[in-house]
């Protein structure tokens, strides 16, 4: 169905129209109506499948109800707090949903976005809380710093959305989350997105939302239409070294992003690439902020061919040129994994998530299946066969005909330069490597130690 059955403004529509944008997804077509009336939502969709334009749509719409409203409108020198609170678990999110707000909303005169996020100095979000604000996007401990401060005021908020809530948990945000929802007007609008809503997801919004309507469009078992997944066991690092450099050089690769589980795999790994001659450059949580946005300019600018990302970082990346996703090191939780293969996929093109796997890996290999309720497709390269019979995950074992031990790799495997495994690794700390963007040389020292899976 198009955007026009869902009669929205004519401002969003222009900016619809402006970006190609004609027909609505499944997720904005049960998920705007009943948010433009008003109604508390719990929704559940999968990455890709346009669930940003679902709540944003609505949000813009209050936004532009409240201006036609003389009984809403704000006197001069009344506190300018924003009538519309996003909360997202990272930084990338919320500077992604802010780029969303501003497109959906260009025909919006005068519309003011702002984002509250860590890693970003106090200034410029002191002097955006200050002024007047529509939308406001944060991260639930930035803005608790505001709140503490008093220059975050919220007493105006008729609307607020939580996305990605189950993440949001996952990283122990559950009592700033509570505090937050405290402090705003209890005749609000609240809208909760999740990829679940078991345990203590379901608890917060049976706390947070009233009589909420459920909208379930795609599970986290319900196929990637447009990701084909392969699963290659390695028989140790060397292995899995020659497989990735092999799929990296591979003619298809328009651009890829490999997943390590820290953050010190992420610098580790991105500086061996960079010495093999790809434009490559590292993201994850421990850079600052400005730096993390110059990786991503070159990301999205094509200047930049492989992105080693960790978990965290690597949330609400939204490319469409991102060809390949490569799962270097496991994730740290089954359902990471789906959030991983979505950044591939996307826009309506096609893609490939490629899981490089050694036998330690096979009790998460079966929880990823577990929780997908998907085999992964198990997958091998001419020449570089694994030697060692592979595990006998379920779906993930030899299939009918294929011997498990397919052969020597000969010399594939290249020897690793330095004398520990990327889990301990030590060398340079470059960031952005090729023709990226602030590329530096390292410095030879051993990063500082960082805890494992903290993005």
């Amino acid at each position: 169905m198009s955007f026009e059955s869902l009669n929205l403004h004519e401002a969003l529509g222009a900016a619809l129209r402006d970006a190609g944008y004609t027909e609505a997804t499944e997720v904005q077509l049960r998920a705007i109506p009943p948010a433009l009336e008003g109604r508390d939502l719990m929704v559940s969709s999968s990455t890709g499948s346009g669930k940003t334009a679902s709540f944003m749509l609505p949000a813009l719409a209050r936004v532009l109800q409240a201006r036609q409203d003389p009984a809403r409108r704000r006197p001069v020198g009344a506190p300018s707090g924003p009538l519309v609170l996003v909360l997202t678990p990272t930084r990338e999110l919320a500077l992604q949903l802010a780029r969303a707000a501003s497109s959906y909303g260009r025909h919006v005169r005068g519309l003011r976005v702002a984002t509250v996020v860590g890693g970003v100095p106090y200034g410029l979000q002191l002097r955006q809380l200050a002024g007047p604000l529509d939308i406001l996007i944060a991260t639930p401990g930035r803005l608790m710093d505001h709140m503490a401060s008093g220059r975050a005021v919220l007493k105006g908020v008729e609307m607020l959305v939580l996305d990605e809530a189950d993440r949001m948990l996952d990283m122990g945000f559950i009592d700033d989350i509570h505090h937050i929802a405290q402090s705003l007007p209890t005749a609000r609008q609240t809208v909760m997105y999740s990829a679940t809503f078991g345990g203590h997801v379901g608890r917060l919004a049976q706390t947070l939302l009233r009589e909420p309507q459920r909208v379930d469009v795609a599970s986290h078992t319900q196929a990637h239409a447009d990701i084909e997944q392969r699963l290659h066991w390695a028989d140790d690092l060397d292995h899995k070294h020659a497989l990735l450099d092999h799929l990296l050089t591979e003619r298809d690769v328009d651009q890829a992003v490999v997943f390590t589980s820290t953050q010190r795999d992420a610098e580790w790994l991105a500086d061996r690439l960079a010495d093999r001659g790809h434009a490559v450059a590292a993201l994850h949580g421990g850079m600052p902020q400005g730096q993390r946005n110059r990786v991503l300019q070159g990301l999205r600018g094509g200047h930049l061919r492989v992105l080693v990302a960790t978990d965290v970082a690597a949330r609400g990346i939204d490319v469409p040129s991102i060809s390949h996703v490569i799962n270097y090191g496991m994730p740290l939780k089954a359902e990471d994994y789906v959030h991983r293969i979505g950044r591939t996929g996307r826009a309506g093109r096609s893609g490939l998530a490629i899981t490089l796997a050694e036998r330690r890996d096979a009790g998460m290999i079966q929880r990823i299946q577990r929780y997908t309720t998907q085999a992964i497709p198990l997958k091998v390269i001419a020449g570089l066969e694994p030697r060692r019979p592979v595990p006998q995950a379920p779906g993930s074992g030899p299939r009918a005909g294929q011997a498990p031990r397919a052969g020597g790799r000969g010399t594939h495997g290249p020897s690793m330069s330095h004398p520990h495994a990327p889990r301990g690794a030590r060398g340079g700390a470059a960031t952005a490597r090729g023709p990226g963007p602030g590329r530096r040389s390292g410095d030879g020292r051993a990063p500082r130690s960082m805890e494992r899976g903290n993005g």
